[in-house]
C-alpha cells in the first residue's frame, strides 16, 4: 500500500462514516438530468505528502498521472485558460464556444503585477524568490482574485499555493516544501489528481531552483463525497493496493518553462481497474 492509498482510504472513510450530508438543502450543482447533487462533507481536511518518500499517487486505480501534469503545466506554465491548449477534455464543459474559461486559473497566473524588482506574473515571482530569498515567508500565489469572479466559468478550486524552503540535517540542499490550499473537491473525481500534479509542480520548482522537494501540504476546506459516488467510493476504498510507483524528472531541465510531459518518468505503477463513467455535478 502507498501511504497515498493509506491517506485516501481513511480520508474517504471518515468522509462517509462521520460527515455532514447536504441533502434537502440549498445546494448550487445539479446532475445531468437536473436534478440537485447532495454531498456528504468534511471541513477542514488537512493531508500530507512527503516526497522525498514517495510519489503521492494512489494504486486503488490508476491516476493519469502525466495528463494531471499537462493541466497544471497549462495554468502554471502556459498560463492558458483555453481548452484548446490542453489535451485532457476535463474542462469542456466550463468552457466557451471559442474553448475560454473566462478569467480563470492560467489567466490569472500570467497577469503581470508591479513590484519593486520590476513587472512580473505570479508563476515567475515565485521563480524569482525562490533563486534570490529562499527564506522569505512571502512566497505565495492566490488566483481566487474577486475582481475578476464574475468572468470566471468556474471559481478556483484550488487556489493557493505558499511556498516555504528550510535546510535539514542529512539533506545537502535546500528542502522545498509547499502548502496547496483548496476551498472545495470532488473527493473520488479530483482528490488524487490534485495531489499529484500539484507534486509534480513542487519537484519541477525545486529541480530548476537546485533544491530538493519535500512535503506536500493539502488543506482542503470542503472534502466532499457526492452522494451518488458513495457506492463507487465504498467499492474502491475496499479494493486491494499496491506500492507507490516512482516518479522522476529529465534530470537535465535547469528552466521551468522547458518543461514537457515527455520529462516525467513514471516507474513500477500497478492499480486496480479504472472507475468508468464517473456522474459529474457541474
Amino acid at each position: 500500500m502507498s501511504n497515498a492509498d493509506n491517506i485516501f482510504i481513511e480520508m474517504c472513510r471518515d468522509i462517509i462514516d462521520h460527515g455532514m450530508s447536504t441533502e434537502g438543502e440549498k445546494v448550487r450543482p445539479k446532475w445531468e438530468d437536473g436534478s440537485f447533487a447532495y454531498t456528504v462533507k468534511k471541513f477542514g481536511v488537512v493531508n500530507r505528502y512527503d516526497l522525498r518518500k514517495e510519489f503521492p499517487a494512489i494504486t486503488l486505480r490508476r491516476t493519469a498521472i502525466k495528463s494531471a501534469a499537462d493541466e497544471v503545466l497549462w495554468i502554471w506554465q502556459k498560463k492558458s485558460n483555453n481548452i484548446h491548449d490542453l489535451h485532457s477534455h476535463i474542462w469542456d464543459e466550463w468552457a466557451d464556444e471559442d474553448g475560454s474559461i473566462g478569467k480563470a486559473y492560467g489567466y490569472q497566473m500570467g497577469v503581470k503585477h508591479k513590484y519593486k524588482e520590476g513587472e512580473m506574473d505570479q508563476t515567475d515571482r515565485v521563480l524569482f524568490d525562490l533563486k534570490h530569498n529562499p527564506y522569505s515567508r512571502r512566497i505565495m500565489t492566490n488566483i481566487y482574485n474577486h475582481e475578476d469572479l464574475h468572468e470566471m466559468n468556474l471559481y478556483p478550486c484550488a487556489y493557493s499555493m505558499t511556498f516555504n524552503v528550510t535546510k535539514e540535517p542529512g539533506e545537502e540542499k535546500l528542502v522545498l516544501n509547499a502548502i496547496l490550499n483548496q476551498r472545495s473537491q470532488d473527493v473520488l473525481a479530483a482528490n488524487n489528481w490534485n495531489v499529484c500534479q500539484y507534486a509534480i509542480l513542487l519537484m519541477m520548482f525545486a529541480q530548476v531552483s537546485g533544491m530538493v522537494a519535500g512535503e506536500l501540504v493539502h488543506v482542503i476546506a470542503d472534502a466532499h463525497i457526492y452522494d451518488k459516488h458513495i457506492p463507487l467510493v465504498e467499492e474502491l476504498i475496499g479494493r486491494e493496493t499496491y506500492p507507490a510507483p516512482k516518479v522522476t524528472l529529465n534530470p537535465e531541465i535547469t528552466d521551468f518553462y522547458d518543461f514537457t510531459t515527455d520529462d516525467i518518468y513514471v516507474e513500477g505503477y500497478e492499480y486496480g481497474p479504472q472507475i468508468k463513467n464517473i456522474p459529474i455535478a457541474v
